[in-house]
């Protein structure tokens, strides 16, 4: 679906993505994880062209996503922002709109799929169509945030710490409703996030980055039990024995003891 190869970018002298591939498979939950400054950010820009790579190549479906213009590539690729990036001047039902509108949508089937998509993030369309976002809380943002980019049904979404400003409670309930929309399950998804918990939640596969480069990718036991250097297992240490304890059928009692016990060994 998504295959990504060579790809370097550059800032000045900084290289903040490092000749990076990776294949995506249609449907599959990607997490992008690292510390802040790690090239997260700049490769989910690559991919629908809000930055060009300096070398390298990226396709879509088997397409060089540079034979399309940028515009017309961005409409049939959700993308979620960290801060929400709607519009202030916009209407709620504006603003989840815009690329239904953009790609012509008849009123009539756009206005069914804002009203039905604020109603599946609990928003409900009665009160708050005609609202503005300075009117909303941020979780309520974060939600239209995430209709809109699910409005014109894109077959991949980009997520770039899509609840990373958002307190825990709120963080909790909008990923709850976020995690159950049936939209999701025809979806390519590529996520960012420096939330290790977040990660292993959401994942089918996760990808951990250091300094532009990608250290080890692997299922999160993978990642967890089977660290490839001394880097991806430091990374987890702090969080290893939640993590393991959650990754413990119910009731294994015994494995959850000897969990413990290797949490117990290192920090003493």
């Amino acid at each position: 679906m998504i295959a990504v190869k060579n790809i370097t970018k550059t800032f000045g002298s900084h290289k903040a993505v490092d000749n990076i591939s990776f294949t995506v498979k249609e449907g599959e939950n990607i997490v992008f994880l690292g510390t802040s400054g790690c090239g997260k950010t700049t490769l989910l820009k690559m991919i629908n062209r809000l930055l060009e790579p300096d070398s390298g190549e990226i396709a879509i479906a088997g397409r060089p996503i540079r034979e399309s213009r940028p515009e017309d590539l961005r409409r049939k690729i959700g993308y979620v922002f960290q801060n929400n990036g709607l519009f202030p001047h916009y209407t709620i039902a504006e603003n989840i709109a815009i690329v239904p509108r953009l790609l012509n949508w008849e009123k009539e089937k756009t206005a069914q799929r804002v009203t039905e998509l604020m109603e599946k993030l609990h928003l409900p369309a009665a009160q708050y169509l005609s609202s503005f976002p300075s009117e909303l809380s941020g979780g309520q943002q974060q939600r239209v945030g995430i209709a809109r980019a699910l409005a014109a049904d894109p077959p991949v979404l980009l997520m770039d710490e899509p609840f990373g400003a958002l307190d825990p409670i709120t963080r909790a309930a909008v990923k709850k409703d976020f995690k159950e929309l049936d939209e999701l399950r025809s979806k390519t998804i590529i996520l960012v996030t420096h939330d290790v918990q977040e990660a292993f939640e959401l994942a089918d596969r996760i990808f951990l980055m250091d300094k532009g480069r990608i250290v080890q990718q692997g299922t999160p036991d993978q990642l967890l039990f089977e660290p490839a250097e001394e880097y991806v297992r430091t990374f987890f240490e702090e969080q290893r024995f939640p993590l393991e304890a959650a990754r413990i059928k119910a009731g294994d009692y015994p494995a959850l003891i000897r969990a413990f016990d290797k949490f117990k060994n290192r920090h003493r």
